[in-house]
């Protein structure tokens, strides 16, 4: 029997998927509660089988995977009813996806149709379970848009996907979610994809949506951070299986599991400040940087560098920017998506070619500086050897029919014409450098994990002696407690071989970890930079104070104590 308050029980849910090789069993005798008004967050880390037990309260669940047991508790005007004991696709189960049960999806570029508006797929989704016509269901669709935020939804309902920003697609998703006035609500890792200025605006209209309507939620999330702001309850997830669950406060201040307090400890808190290292001794004026940018711009649309600015056309992507990267130093660039801060990154490399500006390169204090942005195809290989990228996604940025000697030693080969033996004792050096086990380097990506597949593109940036790093993002696709171990690492690696890091990054908790100084980008221009720690407790510029204050606060007991700048006020 589920409680009066109680919307919606779990109970010994078991879930297998059966391989060819062998059963998975990816959750085990899972038992929670969802109440009226509140939320219930699921977190752990990839794999931990978060996912697939929300989307089977929707009868989700993909194939080869079936529920081998338990039951879902779905409360209704006559009782409890077991969800668990309808037929997949049956009747009853469609009357309660989007009806009874909503969820709004990771990822709303992949779940919404990019050949149907918006307001096409919010209609569909009101007529499949109401008898209304279409004009009513329209009328529902700009009333749903329109609480969600979305402004002139009249107008908006009948753009494309592609047409609205990540922030919009994500609230579209929620609109469509709360089409029919759902009971439950499944939020599955509903901000992932987006920056912390528009997460921190998501998860508000979620939690005011939330109480507008008293709707239980289940959210699912690795983030720490978010659970401590959004939560009420806490079930933490580890194979399968809920190792420990309990009030936020309990979970956060007196958790009993180890798993629970590496997930705590894992997280890179805005208030911990930088990561216990001793700041290079290059950081003063009497020593020339490495790295110098000069007014760099990058204008698409326009036709030349000569003609960087006639008439103002085009699309301006970085506007003067400047900065210096001084030997042995950290130094961050921060802002939202759209920023300009990875085309930045991209110009000082030369992988986009930059309208105008430049960009100054001195390998060495005994070395006379060079303009990269002058450089010839064969000058720029060289610069490239010593100027690396590490990639952002770890899953796309590895050839997967190449095995990890042929992607470590391929910059080898190529640019150091090494071959054999010399190859292979290289990249078993670099591999036993970033904490891999170099009697794996035959096999192929596919089978390492996502921090270990960053391990690889960190062993592939390092095999030809640069002594700049640029990181895009590199820890941007990775759970909290390998996304520590990766700056960890970094760090480590910088000391060994005094390194200069470009660490791009729209996250500022993790910017203020790893980083000395930090450059500030908003709309391509450089609006703030000075060092880490004053830029993250003092900032000058108002949108530099708006992104700290949307940093989660992974501290329940100081929930919604921040006040957060809207887009309007920056």
């Amino acid at each position: 029997m589920t409680k009066p308050d109680t919307l919606l029980s779990v109970r010994n849910l078991s879930i297998d998927f059966h391989l060819r090789t062998h059963v998975l069993h990816a959750v085990r005798n899972v038992s929670f509660d969802l109440k009226r008004g509140q939320t219930m967050a699921l977190v752990g880390e990839s794999g931990s089988g978060k996912s697939v037990t929300a989307r089977a309260l929707m009868r989700i669940i993909d194939k080869p995977g079936r529920m081998i047991g338990g039951q879902i508790l779905l409360d209704g005007p006559n009782g409890p009813v077991d969800v668990a004991r309808f037929k997949e696709g049956s009747r009853e189960v469609l009357a309660i996806r989007g009806g009874r049960i909503g969820l709004i999806f990771q990822e709303p570029m992949s779940s919404l149709s990019p050949v149907h508006t918006i307001g096409s797929q919010i209609v569909e989704a009101v007529r499949l379970h109401r008898r209304v016509s279409k004009s009513e269901a329209r009328a529902r669709c700009v009333e749903l848009l329109r609480q969600v935020e979305i402004p002139q939804p009249e107008l908006m309902a009948d753009r494309y996907t592609f047409e609205f920003s990540g922030g919009m697609r994500q609230r579209a998703m929620i609109a469509m979610a709360l089409a029919c006035d759902p009971q439950v609500l499944i939020a599955d890792e509903p901000t992932t994809a987006l920056d912390v200025t528009t997460q921190a605006e998501i998860l508000d209209l979620i939690k005011r949506l939330q109480d507008a309507r008293g709707m239980a939620m289940l959210l699912i999330t690795h983030d720490m951070g978010i659970v401590a702001e959004v939560a009420d309850d806490v079930a933490v997830m580890r194979f399968g299986k809920i190792v420990e669950q309990g009030p936020v406060d309990d979970i956060f201040h007196a958790s009993q599991h180890p798993y629970t307090r590496q997930l705590l400890d894992a997280t890179v808190k805005l208030e911990s400040g930088a990561a216990i290292r001793a700041l290079p001794a290059s950081l003063t004026p009497s020593v020339e940087p490495v790295l110098s940018v000069r007014n760099l711009t990058k204008i698409y649309g326009a036709p030349s560098r000569m003609f960087a600015r006639s008439g103002g056309r085009g699309l301006v992507a970085v506007d003067d920017a400047s900065l210096d990267l001084f030997p042995g130093e950290n130094l961050g660039i921060v802002g939202e998506s759209g920023s300009g801060k990875t085309t930045l990154g991209r110009m000082i490399l030369r992988i986009v070619e930059p309208t105008s500006g430049t960009v100054t390169y001195r390998a060495d204090a005994t070395s006379a500086p060079v303009d990269v942005t002058a450089l010839g195809k064969v000058d720029l290989r060289r610069y490239h050897q010593d100027v690396r990228l590490i990639f952002q996604d770890p899953f796309a940025s590895l050839n997967p029919r190449m095995t990890v000697k042929q992607i470590i030693g391929d910059p080898l080969v190529i640019s150091k014409g090494m071959s054999g033996k010399a190859v292979e004792v290289r990249v078993a050096e670099l591999m036993g450098k970033v904490g891999l086990d170099p009697l794996a380097m035959e096999r192929y990506p596919h089978a390492f994990s996502g921090g270990q597949r960053q391990r690889i593109g960190i062993a592939r940036a390092l095999a030809l002696n640069p002594t700049v790093i640029v990181a895009d993002e590199a820890t941007s696709a990775l759970d909290v407690s390998i996304r520590s171990q990766i700056l960890d690492l970094m760090i480590d690696i910088q000391k060994q071989l005094h390194l200069s890091f470009i660490f791009i990054s729209h996250d500022i908790s993790v910017v203020r970890y790893f980083c000395d100084r930090v450059a500030v980008m908003h709309r391509g221009k450089i609006v703030e930079v000075g060092d880490a720690e004053t830029i993250c407790t003092n900032p000058s510029q108002p949108y530099t104070r708006r992104l700290i204050s949307s940093v989660p606060n992974p501290d329940p007991r100081n929930k919604r104590m921040l006040h957060r700048l809207r887009t309007d006020q920056v």
